[in-house]
């Protein structure tokens, strides 16, 4: 899996594989986006007005939690 985050056009994309083959975009809002191809297979999820979307009650900092064992990592997002 791979996060991308672009302040430029503030746009962020979470990448679950690469897009081989047929993949179709499915809008679900006016600022998410999910690629998909014709198994059920999801391959990203793309977000627009990223910084907003992403700021949420963590305040801007990508967290991967394990909830199995409780552990986790955190990192900030340089989001404009």
């Amino acid at each position: 899996m791979k996060f991308t985050y672009d302040p430029r056009y503030n746009i962020a994309y979470i990448r679950f594989h690469e897009k081989g083959g047929e993949v179709e975009t499915i809008k679900i809002s006016d600022e998410l986006f999910v690629d998909m191809a014709p198994d059920g297979a999801i391959y990203g999820i793309e977000l627009l007005n990223a910084n907003e979307q992403m700021k949420g009650e963590e305040m801007g900092k990508f967290m991967v939690i394990n909830e199995a064992t409780g552990a986790k990592a955190e990192m900030p997002l340089a989001l404009g």
